[in-house]
């Protein structure tokens, strides 16, 4: 099947500041997309990616910083 998002083949993705030295429960997001946060598992760099409209993405950032 034939992907309908943008191309993240050359995206710079950064790696999120609670993933932990050792590589373990990494999450990268990409920041330049205007309206969609792309996020992606670091432990699989050519993986899928989830986009996330950006309107739901800082309410579930707060949320996870409480659980």
């Amino acid at each position: 099947m034939a992907s309908t998002g943008p191309d993240l083949s050359t995206a710079v993705w950064r790696k999120s500041s609670y993933s932990n030295a050792s590589g373990g429960d990494c999450v990268e997001v990409r920041d330049d997309l205007p309206g969609v946060v792309p996020v992606r598992d670091s432990k699989v760099s050519d993986g899928p990616a989830l986009f996330i409209p950006a309107s739901a993405w800082a309410p579930f950032v707060d949320w996870a910083g409480t659980a």
